[in-house]
């Protein structure tokens, strides 16, 4: 390092992963017990340092890829957090970031083995040090995402009905939406393929399977859900 950085202070750069599932209507997060100090014991987004030769981008995927054995995973950035006192251990910068995944595609025994589990977000635990405003962070991004694009790829099954895409939506923003203006809004975006194949266990007469139509989930559209 040059003579000209070295009157400046050294910083540990961190990423921490707000890992969001959705599963049985209940959008959750993915946390595991910190085993070593400070905080030890309490529970904690997946995070660690950002290697010398890593962006912050690699590290985040190396994390994901160690907790659930998945290489394909939506990521993205949230926003850097920097007091100077979020870890009491020394001046830690980091950089949060939220990924989207399929509870029912990770590796299970990766994340057991990590002694992590997954938290409705209705009902949360107290996280360390400022976790639980990035959480907070993370969803505020994560709902702005889905005002603006149809998200639900990442979330639900290659294939679905209207409702169980309606009752995702209620789960990312956290109250009902009316059912026959939510129908109206997504049928108008053309963006999903109504299938042949009916779920029969939703109403006597059955409600049409739809898929995502490939590339379609990320066009920019008149918002979807106001805020």
């Amino acid at each position: 390092m040059g003579d000209k950085y070295n009157k400046f202070s050294k910083y540990f750069v961190a990423v921490d992963c707000v890992i969001f599932g959705y599963e049985d209507g209940d959008l959750k997060l993915l946390l595991y017990h910190r085993g070593f100090e400070p905080a030890k014991g309490m529970w904690s987004l997946m995070g660690g340092f950002v290697g010398e030769e890593e962006s912050s981008d690699t590290a985040a995927r190396r994390i994901l890829k160690n907790i659930t054995g998945l290489d394909d995973i939506y990521l993205e950035q949230v926003q850097a957090f920097t007091d100077p006192k979020r870890d009491m251990e020394g001046r830690v910068v980091s950089l949060a970031y939220f990924a989207l995944i399929r509870i029912d595609r990770h590796k299970s025994d990766s994340v057991r083995e990590n002694g992590a589990h997954w938290w409705s977000l209705k009902s949360l635990p107290n996280l360390v040090f400022d976790h639980k405003e990035m959480v907070e962070k993370a969803l505020e991004k994560l709902q702005n995402k889905a005002g603006l694009e149809l998200v639900g790829s990442e979330l639900l099954p290659d294939k679905f009905t209207l409702l169980q895409l309606r009752l995702l939506y209620e789960a990312i923003f956290q109250r009902d939406l009316d059912p026959g203006n939510f129908r109206k809004k997504i049928l108008s975006l053309n963006v999903l393929q109504r299938l042949c194949e009916k779920n029969t266990t939703e109403s006597r007469r059955g409600a049409h399977y739809f898929k995502f139509i490939d590339g379609a989930t990320e066009r920019s559209f008149e918002r979807i859900v106001k805020i």
